[in-house]
């Protein structure tokens, strides 16, 4: 993979937006150096960083055409090749399903606004009044965006070795964790074999969806046996359907833990009484 070259109206918008940004006081030297210091690079084109960190709701209200978007799909593409072949050489041992698998788990939304929010990026993000007034310092889709876009930038800025070393750097980890099993974990098949296992059922899930075809954000809602037990939203059917079947578990490992609780507190509550009738008897009979 090469370096493709950003077209120059985008890049002479994204320094139009550097300039304006830095006359507002929300871009400046030591945001900057902050910033490359945490991904350690040090970007020679400054307008791709100002973009990769511009939300479409800035954009938008500062009349400006500038954005991440572009970006976050590039990034998206060098993020999944550098994943893959990260993973199929240092897991030579691992089925295609389960290299598949483990490439979901590190490069999905939640993952991803995790590492975003380990670095600190929301707080470089340059976002519309509506955002910033509803969270979206720390909102997922925001965050994993803005990490996707910082690494297309990263990519353009210096090329595929210094966006993969980067890569590596943060996200190797996550990965041997997770192999280990300390990371991530698929919760629509432990929902599975749980409940056809203690509920004789198959949970079942069901899917809504808003937004334009580029921006979808789905929910799903899933039920078993007929009764609501968790919902989730994620930028595809498979992270809603994770994050609903997350909560489902959770709900019924609580629900578990309680019933258990109570049947041993109505065990050492009858082994007590029947304990207590002998020495009863005993004063009785003296």
């Amino acid at each position: 993979m090469t370096p493709a070259g950003d077209s120059q109206a985008s890049k002479s918008e994204a320094r139009g937006r550097t300039k304006r940004a830095s006359r507002a006081g929300v871009a400046n030297g030591h945001n900057d150096q902050a910033l490359d210091r945490l991904l350690g690079v040090r970007f020679r084109d400054a307008a791709l960083r100002e973009m990769a960190l511009t939300h479409r709701s800035y954009a938008f209200e500062n009349d400006t055409h500038a954005h991440n978007e572009r970006l976050e799909f590039l990034g998206d593409a060098v993020l999944g090749i550098v994943v893959t072949d990260m993973a199929f050489r240092e897991f030579p041992e691992m089925t295609e399903g389960e290299l598949a698998k483990l490439r979901a788990a590190i490069v999905n939304m939640g993952a991803l606004a995790d590492v975003a929010r380990d670095l600190g990026i929301g707080r470089y993000v340059h976002l519309g009044k509506g955002e910033e007034g509803s969270g979206g310092r720390d909102k997922s889709s925001i965050l994993a965006d803005a990490l996707e876009a910082l690494l297309g930038a990263v990519y353009l800025d210096q090329g595929l070795d210094a966006a993969r070393k980067l890569i590596v750097r943060v996200f190797r980890p996550r990965m041997i964790a997770y192999v280990r099993g300390e990371g991530g974990r698929d919760y629509k098949t432990i929902l599975q074999e749980l409940a056809s296992a203690d509920l004789h059922s198959l949970p079942e899930y069901r899917i809504s969806e808003r937004g334009p075809d580029h921006e979808k954000e789905f929910t799903a809602t899933v039920f078993l046996g007929g009764r609501e037990l968790g919902s989730g939203m994620g930028r595809s059917k498979k992270e809603a359907e994770q994050e609903a079947a997350h909560q489902a578990y959770v709900r019924l490992t609580e629900q578990d833990g309680a019933r258990r609780t109570r049947d041993l507190d109505s065990h050492a509550g009858a082994t007590t009484r029947t304990d207590a009738q002998p020495a009863a008897a005993r004063k009785k009979a003296r």
